[in-house]
């Protein structure tokens, strides 16, 4: 019996969503649990377990949602800019609407505005239910690498 060399085949190699998960390892994003399940320059969407990402009262942590919101937009503003450019966050807001205890969180960031030099969006985070948690709004500047 011979081997014969494998080849790569298409589903061998690896899409951009995979670039970017293996990219979030060692990182805020892989300490805080965020799994990307969705990514482009208009839509950028992710799930977020509540447990590890609590205040002390067991509620999940504001800034952690501020986290989320501004992992999926940055990822996607970065998809925006294109190679040869960098996105960095320039202003974020977030209002709580509901406390969550369990299970995970999911985000979908949907581009309000992709421009030249700036991209925003709006990031919807919500329960396991559906439900709203929080809604915030980031703002990232897109830059030509020196």
């Amino acid at each position: 019996m011979t081997d014969t060399p494998a080849t790569a085949t298409e589903s061998d190699q690896p899409t951009p969503l995979d670039q970017l998960r293996d990219a979030g390892r060692g990182t805020l994003i892989e300490r805080m649990a965020i799994e990307l399940t969705e990514a482009s320059a208009e839509r950028c969407c992710g799930t977020m377990d509540v447990e590890g990402n609590t205040q002390p009262y067991g509620l999940l942590h504001g800034g952690a949602s501020v986290v989320l919101a501004e992992t999926l937009g940055s990822i996607a503003a970065m998809l925006a800019a294109g190679p040869g450019r960098y996105a960095v966050g320039v202003d974020i807001n977030a209002t709580h609407h509901r406390s969550v205890r369990s299970g995970a969180v999911n985000g979908v960031a949907t581009a309000v505005h992709v421009g030249r030099t700036t991209a925003c969006y709006d990031v919807v985070i919500s329960d396991e239910q559906g439900r709203r948690v929080c809604t915030s709004r980031i703002t990232c500047a897109l830059r030509d690498e020196a």
